[in-house]
């Protein structure tokens, strides 16, 4: 697990992300509602320093690359393609999520893999959604874990998380756009919290 938002898999030479979200700025703005500029080149670079630690040849995104069909504005597939190229020995591969079905692929210069899911990832199964899988442990995205912590003095701090159960692995969503969302904690489950540059298992 990488504070990044990442999990890094050494014996397939993958690095695994889940729920980018490419384009949803761009996608809220074309709605005329008011949000902060380079969210993409924000999370772009801390993606290519997660390459950089990794060594990684390969990348899996676990659905929901793209936000919405709204969001495939030119400026913002300029700032992937030029980052696409500083990565071009890169092999990229999306399992499409529920919003690609959507936003459609991306486009071909990018050189962006789709499948539907499942992927097999070794001793993995690489998806979007958390299900289990019969042919290994299930890595999926969609739910957005995150974890509220609680201090003595009643102060709060929600932070992303990744979550590990029964036969089924959440990642936290890469999207820095993208707040906490649909996972309620099950018995059982092991969570580790991202906060700045450590993760700290919470359990």
């Amino acid at each position: 697990m990488l504070p990044e938002r990442a999990l890094w898999l050494p014996a397939q030479d993958t690095l695994c992300v889940a729920d980018l979200h490419w384009g949803k700025a761009a996608a809220f703005r074309a709605a005329h509602v008011p949000v902060p500029m380079g969210t993409t080149s924000r999370d772009l670079a801390r993606l290519s320093s997660a390459l950089e630690v990794t060594g990684a040849s390969h990348l899996v995104v676990l659905g929901d690359l793209l936000h919405a069909r709204t969001g495939r504005h030119d400026e913002t597939f300029r700032t992937i393609a030029a980052w696409r190229e500083a990565h071009s020995a890169l092999r990229i591969t999306l399992v499409r999520g529920n919003h690609d079905q959507h936003a459609g692929d991306p486009p071909a210069d990018l050189r962006i893999g789709c499948t539907d899911d499942p992927l097999p990832l070794g001793a993995f199964v690489g998806m979007h959604e958390p299900m289990g899988h019969a042919n290994g442990y299930v890595l999926a995205g969609h739910l957005h874990p995150s974890v509220t912590v609680r201090g003595r003095g009643r102060q709060s701090l929600r932070l992303p998380c990744f979550v590990f159960g029964d036969g089924v692995g959440v990642l936290p969503a890469f999207s820095s756009f993208t707040g906490g969302g649909m996972y309620q904690q099950s018995p059982g489950d092991r969570l580790f919290g991202i906060a700045g540059d450590s993760v700290v298992p919470l359990n």
